[in-house]
């Protein structure tokens, strides 16, 4: 098995465009509506929302690749874009999406551990992430991996306000 990280660039748009919408249908369609699961990705995953995102210098998209097949991506925040004012220490993790066929392969691990080096590289303290309190699959992974929820936001699915747990994992930080 050949498993291997690229950082994406706008030459990636397209390609980021269509895994973000793939993946974010795969997970979340049976538990949202119709009409909510439109709203959200026609607003979250235009080319323009993207390229801005892309453009952001404390933003960084990852995708991986399974064989050489793209398999998932991974977008990683620090500074101030951030999603939620949790401190210069921290690393957000603000989406790690997997494409189905390529699930149980250890891939979000992977990601996973490129982010707590990523975060460990910039002297952080602490990664943290949000997850939808009914993905369930989700939040067993990131408790297995050493994530405690220390809080909660509100997340937008078009009309439907859900909560969001906030997970996050203290680094060892050594002198």
């Amino acid at each position: 098995m050949a498993i291997k990280i690229k950082v994406c660039s706008q030459d990636d748009l397209q390609a980021l465009q269509e895994i973000s919408i793939e993946t974010f249908t795969e997970t979340f369609q049976e538990q949202n509506t119709p009409e909510n699961m439109q709203a959200y990705l026609e607003n979250a995953y235009t080319l323009d929302k993207l390229q801005k995102e892309m453009s952001q210098s404390d933003s960084t998209f990852f995708f991986i690749f399974y064989n050489d097949q793209l398999a998932g991506y991974m977008k990683v925040n620090t500074d101030d874009a951030q999603s939620e004012e949790v401190g210069e220490d921290a690393l957000e993790i603000e989406r790690i999406y997997i494409r189905s066929g390529f699930q149980r392969k250890g891939l979000g691990k992977y990601l996973m551990d490129k982010a707590i080096e990523i975060a460990k590289d910039k002297k952080k303290k602490k990664v943290w992430l949000g997850v939808w309190e009914y993905n369930k699959q989700a939040l067993l992974f990131y408790e297995k991996n050493g994530f405690v929820q220390t809080g909660s936001h509100s997340f937008f699915m078009g009309s439907d306000e859900q909560t969001d747990y906030i997970m996050t994992k203290t680094l060892k930080v050594y002198a």
